[in-house]
């Protein structure tokens, strides 16, 4: 299969990838949480939270390897290649070992994470979890080099039906887990087992298939030097994205137990189905983004035109889709969570969820921005402004969760990602990314009428028709999405929003008459 279908394929893959794992994940997760019950449900949340904060162990070499990788491949030496892979798996194995050491000190010193005090039980189970998750981490940096091989090929195809095996076959092995008994332990357990399934796949491909090689001598030098220097503010990102959105968790281990990381962790679970949604539509424009930098003059008013154009039309994409899912968790999204999905004891998992989501749709749907950013070479502004906001998010987290619990937390996390994300971020894209910021909000806000009535249908529906049974919920759900969908056709897409959206129905009415 040549790289055209390839990358087309490994596209619709990895969108039909996302609607499974959401699929899955919203029937899946009730039913594990459940059955572990709150309390070891809050453990099992804890513990993965804080193994999960040491893949900043990384570095960011990860993404320093497809720049490399090109270099070599484009002059067609093999032999640097080889070497770059040994580099590679050389340099994660060490980072494998170190994860491991850490992971068994803190799994052997676990007052430092539950200071709060968990019964001996408990305190057993915790321990159990933390070795497994070590022991999934450590194995898993040295294994990523395979992962890493296999999309620098570009041989999407393999890797998304493996990955979205995966995503079927975990729920499916430990769903029987759960209902013979077993808990939080089974469930890492067969995390750790699928994580060496698909491990050994991606080794028979990369070796079999691919006919790579690694190479552990004569080395490039510099090389290591030039990894580091290019992959620097790329590690301030991850080590930013793992606080942000794991620190709160393990707070919450620390000063208020493992109920109140149950609560969060739930609205977290949502938080980033919600989240996938916008990166799915940008991800497919990256490429744009590049070419309008490279084939027009630099801060030209030619580039500040195009460049804010696609800001615009993308962000209103995303703004359409963003805005029916969290209009519809603002008044809907109570019922579901504390009638249909997680149940009772999670109420304020709702507000949780509003606090995660509300702000975070500003950075959701101006994602083209980031892109412009690199494109740019301007990235390491965005950086230190993440690093900024995690540290006061930390501290406002510390005083915070202790007096309000999981809303505290999520407050705290609200409070620091409408700042940076809602004000220092817009002011640096108007002032040194040459976007068009005000206009791209003048669209917005223009287009922001259209949410006004089926955020008054909302209102209404909810006051006047109590949630009784599962068929007036679905009925209230399929009322407001046909209203918002006419709303926002009639008040809120311009021409050629319309034009595309008819053009599209069109050429899908003539493949199925030809079909016919």
């Amino acid at each position: 299969m040549n790289t055209g279908k390839q990358i087309r394929l490994g596209a619709v893959l990895s969108y039909l990838q996302m609607a499974i794992g959401i699929i899955i994940g919203i029937l899946y997760t009730p039913v594990m949480i459940r059955k572990l019950g709150q309390s070891e449900y809050g453990l099992y949340v804890t513990a993965a939270s804080i193994i999960s904060m040491l893949t900043i162990l990384n570095l960011g070499f990860g993404s320093g390897y497809l720049k490399f990788f090109a270099k070599y491949k484009a002059n067609n030496d093999e032999d640097s290649i080889y070497r770059l892979n040994g580099l590679f798996l050389l340099i994660f194995s060490i980072i494998g070992v170190i994860a491991l050491g850490i992971g068994l000190f803190l799994s052997f010193n676990l007052q430092l994470v539950y200071a709060q005090g968990l019964t001996p039980e408990e305190y057993k189970i915790a321990k159990v979890l933390m070795l497994l998750l070590t022991a999934n981490l450590s194995l898993s940096f040295p294994m990523s080099v395979f992962n890493t091989i296999i999309s620098a090929n570009e041989k999407f195809v393999f890797q998304k039906i493996v990955t979205m095996g995966k995503t079927v076959l975990a729920p499916l092995c430990t769903l029987p887990l759960l209902f013979c008994g077993m808990k939080s332990i089974a469930v890492v357990s067969v995390t750790l087992l699928m994580a060496v399934l698909v491990d050994s796949a991606n080794i028979a491909f990369v070796l079999g298939k691919l006919k790579q090689k690694f190479y552990f001598r004569k080395f490039e030098k510099g090389l290591f030097k030039s990894l580091f220097v290019y992959t620097s503010f790329i590690l301030i990102n991850t080590i930013v994205k793992q606080v942000n959105w794991n620190v709160d968790k393990v707070l919450l281990g620390r000063f208020q137990g493992t109920v109140m990381v149950a609560i969060y962790g739930a609205a977290a679970t949502l938080h980033t189905y919600y989240e996938n949604f916008s990166t799915s539509i940008s991800s497919v424009f990256r490429t744009r983004v590049h070419m309008i930098v490279n084939s027009t003059e630099k801060d030209s008013p030619e580039q500040k035109e195009k460049l804010t154009d696609l800001f615009i039309r993308v962000g209103r994409m995303q703004f359409f889709v963003l805005g029916l899912i969290a209009t519809g968790l603002i008044f809907f999204g109570y019922d579901f969570i504390v009638k249909f999905w997680v149940k009772e004891g999670y109420e304020d998992s709702y507000w949780v969820c509003l606090l995660l989501v509300l702000p975070t749709t500003i950075a959701l749907i101006q994602t083209v921005g980031i892109d412009v950013q690199r494109a740019l070479d301007r990235h390491k502004f965005r950086s230190i402004a993440y690093l900024i906001m995690s540290v006061g998010n930390v501290i406002m987290t510390i005083f915070l969760c202790q007096k309000y619990g999981a809303i505290g937390a999520a407050i705290g996390t609200a409070i620091s990602v409408f700042l940076i994300d809602g004000v220092v971020l817009n002011i640096y894209y108007q002032l040194k990314c040459n976007l068009n910021v005000l206009a791209f909000w003048k669209s917005i806000l223009r287009a922001s009428v259209g949410l006004i009535p089926p955020c008054a249908f909302g209102y209404l529906i909810n006051r006047f028709l109590p949630t009784a049974n599962v068929w007036i919920y679905l009925f209230k759900i399929l009322s407001h999405t046909v209203i918002y969908v006419i709303s926002i056709w009639f008040l809120s897409a311009n021409k050629l929003e319309k034009a595309k959206v008819l053009n599209f129905l069109r050429k899908k009415r003539k493949k199925l008459n030809d079909i016919g």
